[in-house]
């Protein structure tokens, strides 16, 4: 049985019709609804960490916290989880995913975190213009703010609607110039490079590839779709990646990156709690629901 633990019920079809299509065993664990009894043993199953680092934007702000308690649980009883403690860890904390690629020698954007406003503006000038800003704990670009002089940041940081992050730490980030204007996001599963999609982000950088995100949020209908799977992908150290993935167990993932105008590519973010866009993958006969289902039927349970 495969047991699924996620807080977004619009994300979980694709997966549960991947499941279907192989005729897998399984339950949906939705954490806004669970209590955590550390008395009662987990059923036996192989367990998928699905939390989502935008939970707070769809009013749970705390089910990260419950859902590390529940791994936690898991661990102490053996059972087997895909994207366990440590990638919700990563999951949730910008800093801490930049550190984990730098010991690979994965290159990320100069960044700068503080939790004072102040500081940040005065931190501003060693990161340089332009920058952007972003939230350590965030999910679908959500919190992303372009700004190209340092007075335009002032007004933003003193603010009444100044957006926090839910962790209360800000970062300032250099802003990495492409010749285009899209980010590619490799996916990776069972440690492993599957595919890699070209995303337009020329409409701003709420980048969630999900079909429910693109009801949510208007995004172009198929004809006009921002996904592009590319199929002659490659870059030169693709394997320091998978070596990331592998050392901080994190099986399935979306790591974007962004090419700047020398070629130069920069990691800025390690998406655990993926989603794949059906339309892409559809023109690009690949489905990544049908590889992880194949992976967690792969185990013993």
């Amino acid at each position: 049985m495969i047991i699924v633990i996620h807080e977004n019920n619009d994300w979980i079809p694709p997966f549960v019709e991947a499941f279907q299509r192989l005729n897998i065993d399984y339950r949906l664990w939705y954490v806004p609804d669970m209590d955590l009894d550390l008395t009662e043993t987990p059923p036996h199953a192989v367990y998928w960490n699905r939390m989502s680092a935008s939970s707070h934007t769809r009013g749970h702000r705390f089910e990260p916290e419950l859902t590390a308690g529940i791994l936690a649980w898991l661990s102490r009883h053996k059972m087997k989880v895909i994207n366990g403690g440590a990638a919700l860890d990563l999951e949730i904390n910008k800093i801490r995913q930049y550190e984990e690629l730098a010991r690979f020698e994965i290159k990320t954007p100069s960044t700068v975190c503080s939790i004072k406003r102040d500081r940040l503006l005065k931190a501003s000038d060693r990161v340089g213009f332009p920058l952007i800003t972003k939230h350590n704990r965030a999910g679908k670009g959500l919190g992303v703010r372009k700004f190209d002089n340092k007075d335009m940041l002032k007004v933003y940081l003193e603010a009444e609607d100044f957006e926090n992050s839910p962790d209360g730490i800000t970062l300032l980030q250099e802003y990495i110039s492409a010749p285009t204007q899209s980010i590619i996001r490799m996916e990776f599963v069972n440690y492993k490079f599957l595919y890699a999609v070209e995303v337009d982000t020329s409409e701003g950088f709420e980048l969630c590839p999900a079909e429910a995100c693109e009801i949510e949020s208007h995004c172009p209908t198929d004809s006009q779709n921002k996904f592009r799977i590319l199929s002659d992908f490659s870059i030169p150290n693709l394997t320091a990646f998978e070596q990331f993935l592998t050392a901080n167990d994190i099986r399935i993932a979306g790591i974007e990156i962004i090419f700047d105008h020398e070629g130069n590519y920069w990691a800025y973010d390690v998406n655990t709690n993926t989603n794949y866009n059906p339309q892409a993958e559809s023109l690009a006969g690949i489905s990544a629901p049908d590889a992880i289902a194949r992976l967690l039927m792969s185990f013993d349970y």
